[in-house]
């Protein structure tokens, strides 16, 4: 897919980092103020870049699983939709992976397969990473 430039803003917002994955950010309307640390610890867990970054994409498909519900005139409202993000190793360095999984109770199995492809094609968060890295997107 194309480059798509934004034409006309809903909405911008900031956040600010220190220190890296060892830091803090905080967002500039202070709603996201967190110390990060590394993943998997367990002695005292904190946010870090993936568990952020899988919160933004899963509240983000939620919301474009539930638009194309609505469009299609199917009720996708008790959903849930889970982001896992993988980061690791790649040939040249380091990289995601994204896997939505979408629970649409309720609805026929080929119908929820249908929205889910629509909201992944539609879903802005699925849009910036297409192309970049791998991120699939299926019913649960």
């Amino acid at each position: 897919m194309p480059f798509e430039e934004v034409t006309e803003v809903s909405y911008t917002t900031a956040a600010t980092a220190k220190g890296g994955r060892g830091g803090h950010v905080k967002s500039a309307d202070g709603v996201v103020d967190l110390p990060m640390g590394p993943p998997g610890s367990t002695a005292n867990p904190r946010a870090n870049p993936e568990t952020l970054f899988a919160s933004g994409f899963a509240a983000c498909f939620s919301g474009a699983l539930n638009a194309m519900g609505r469009k299609a005139g199917v009720d996708v409202s008790e959903s849930l939709v889970t982001a896992t993000v993988t980061f690791g190793k790649t040939d040249t360095g380091f990289g995601l992976a994204v896997e939505i999984v979408a629970e649409i109770p309720g609805v026929d199995p080929e119908v929820a397969a249908d929205l889910v492809e629509q909201a992944h094609q539609f879903c802005p968060y699925s849009k910036a990473t297409r192309g970049n890295i791998v991120a699939t997107a299926r019913v649960a």
